[in-house]
């Protein structure tokens, strides 16, 4: 098996990111929206580092793998609408009842606030339900913030809106 088993998937795991240095340390999550970057390769891409309004996001060089750095970040969600590569979360799991992630969603229909929708991991699977508190769109690409229960922020990767 390769060092990183994601190249062989396509889906990277949780811990191919923390072996990466791409998940906030724990105490970061607990103080608010802070943005994850599920994106491990070097490739041409660094659209996500000049939409940044704090700066947070930093690439030394057009191919290197997007570093942010958690203390900047806000959790605007700016990165999540511009990547092309569906590849920027945001995650918030400060507060004490649920947890809330932000999600790219370029599927039809658009959730609206208050939809219950299915949620889903980064395999497609059905892991559970959440309620969709915020719906924004920039360039055709929605980003839908969705209240999940407490403990999966860090799994839910899509919604599927029921119709």
């Amino acid at each position: 098996m390769s060092e990183f088993p994601y190249r062989k998937t396509g889906v990277v795991s949780l811990e191919e990111l923390a072996r990466l240095n791409l998940l906030p340390p724990e105490e970061r999550l607990r103080k608010g929206p802070v943005a994850i970057l599920e994106c491990p390769e070097m490739i041409p891409c660094n659209i996500c580092v000049p939409y940044c309004p704090t700066k947070a996001i930093k690439m030394e060089r057009l191919i290197d793998v997007p570093a942010v750095d958690w203390d900047k970040c806000i959790g605007c969600g700016i990165c999540v609408a511009v990547c092309p590569g569906l590849a920027a979360f945001v995650v918030d799991t400060s507060k004490n009842d649920f947890d809330y992630v932000t999600v790219p969603h370029e599927f039809i229909p658009v959730p609206r606030v208050g939809d219950e929708v299915v949620l889903l991991n980064k395999l497609g699977e059905r892991i559970g339900r959440g309620t969709v508190v915020r719906i924004w769109e920039r360039n055709k690409t929605y980003v839908a913030t969705v209240r999940v229960p407490k403990g999966l922020s860090m799994e839910v990767r899509a919604i599927w809106v029921k119709q």
